[in-house]
């Protein structure tokens, strides 16, 4: 077999994804996007400087569109094949920071949606870092037409959680925010009988997705299912097995 560079730039070779985090300090426990031992496979992570989640989040400041767009440049030129967001309310920038780079950009976990109601046929349920702030801007920018179904919760009212989060001390208390997620899952299937299915669109979610689908029974996306199926797409496998 000849191997060949596939950039001149590249001193290094294997990372297929490469994460755009924000420029924030708290505990990242295994599940989180910005914990490289939450996947099976190598990742590469940028940070965009200046741009913390009360920014992103609560101010929707545009400026941070040239820091994730210098983020988005660095890990193409050190060879990632795709590149993903670590927030979902990245969205606002899908468009723009997609069309700077040459590779697959998916900036925000919101973009499953129409996906998996296609697949369920029903309402799909969105847990969010903080219902107030998910605007819908957000949504139509991840691709979600008005016709499909949501129900909508955030996580606000855990206090656990927005003290980690929102206002970092540098400790995280693991086991109050599972207990949190889960709780708020459960309210949204309660107020929502036709839920098929829902989606974590924070990044510091997926590591309760488990306790979330053992108590609701409902298929559980977020960043993490959509991070592993891209890197899937770069890296075909040959198939072996018998008739």
């Amino acid at each position: 077999m000849i191997y060949k560079t596939r950039k001149k730039s590249q001193n290094w070779a294997g990372e297929t994804i490469g994460i755009i985090v924000l420029d924030c300090e708290y505990p990242y426990v295994p599940g989180n996007v910005a914990n490289a031992t939450t996947y099976d496979f190598p990742v590469r992570y940028a940070v965009a400087e200046g741009a913390d989640n009360h920014r992103l989040i609560f101010d929707r400041d545009l400026s941070l569109l040239e820091p994730f767009k210098e983020a988005a440049r660095k890990l193409e030129a050190e060879g990632v094949r795709a590149i993903t967001g670590a927030c979902g309310f990245m969205a606002l920038f899908q468009q723009e920071i997609a069309a700077s780079v040459d590779i697959p950009v998916f900036m925000s976990s919101l973009l499953q949606v129409p996906f998996m109601h296609r697949i369920t046929g029903r309402r799909v349920g969105i847990i969010t870092a903080d219902q107030s702030q998910l605007s819908s801007e957000h949504l139509e920018r991840s691709g979600i037409t008005a016709d499909i179904p949501l129900a909508i919760g955030g996580m606000e009212d855990c206090a656990p959680f927005r003290q980690a989060i929102f206002y970092p001390d540098g400790t995280l208390d693991d086991d109050a925010i599972r207990a949190g997620a889960v709780a708020r899952a459960l309210r949204l299937q309660e107020d929502n009988p036709d839920l098929g299915a829902i989606l974590l669109e924070c990044s510091d979610l997926p590591p309760y997705a488990h306790d979330i689908q053992a108590a609701t029974d409902l298929p559980v996306f977020d960043f993490v299912t959509m991070i592993n199926n891209v890197h899937q797409g770069f890296t075909r496998q040959p198939y072996r097995g018998y008739l």
